[in-house]
């Protein structure tokens, strides 16, 4: 099953792809993580993300597309997470082109929604094992008093630049106006699932494991 996650930035779609990646052998296809990776790999796909990239231009939709075209095409799993894209309606209607095209379809497009202001309190005191990536929080999961990540052992720990007031409401209000739109592409779809983004990552997980049990 394919499901895309949506949600404003810090609203644990990383943290639950993980969980599903680990727990139901899907694969996350993360934009971000997709393109450090092509950037090195070598090939032909690789070689031209890595001109944009060194060029200090922005990558296009349409290689975005052939990376993700490469993963469907050579990388097996129980289905893939979108964690990152599609961002604007023109994505979104590129995957679905993509997905006919390989055979596929989409199973659900889970909305993670948050309170602004709970979000950016919650992010404010983010902080990340710089090994691993287990998520860390100043109030309600602060960081072990011995200083290792209870995930790896790590004891190198990591608070992002822009994970400040001024900047989340920047990119806050960038999603609102790019992405949000997709809750209601989703919906005429008959695809949209909704699920509280600031519950606890144990609830969030069920209400996941829910939708795609009952998609």
């Amino acid at each position: 099953m394919n499901i895309i996650l949506l949600g404003p930035p810090g609203a644990g779609k990383g943290t639950q792809a993980r969980y599903l990646v680990e727990n139901r052998g899907m694969v996350q296809l993360s934009t971000g993580d997709m393109l450090r990776e092509a950037r090195t790999s070598g090939t032909e796909m690789g070689k031209i993300v890595a001109d944009v990239m060194d060029r200090g231009q922005l990558v296009t939709d349409e290689i975005v597309i052939g990376l993700i075209r490469e993963k469907l095409e050579t990388v097996k799993g129980a289905g893939f997470i979108f964690d990152g894209f599609p961002r604007t309606l023109g994505q979104a209607d590129a995957l679905a082109t993509l997905l006919a095209e390989e055979g596929q379809e989409l199973g659900a497009a889970i909305a993670m929604e948050v309170d602004d202001e709970a979000l950016v309190e919650r992010i404010t005191a983010r902080s990340t094992c710089g090994t691993c990536g287990e998520v860390y929080n100043d109030k309600t999961k602060p960081i072990p008093a011995d200083g290792k990540c209870t995930n790896c052992g790590g004891t190198e720990f990591k608070r992002r630049a822009d994970d400040n007031e001024e900047s989340l409401k920047t990119r806050l209000m960038e999603y609102y106006k790019k992405t949000s739109p997709l809750i209601g592409y989703y919906y005429a779809k008959g695809l949209l699932a909704t699920v509280d983004g600031l519950a606890d990552m144990a609830a969030v997980r069920a209400a996941i494991a829910k939708v795609m049990d009952e998609a």
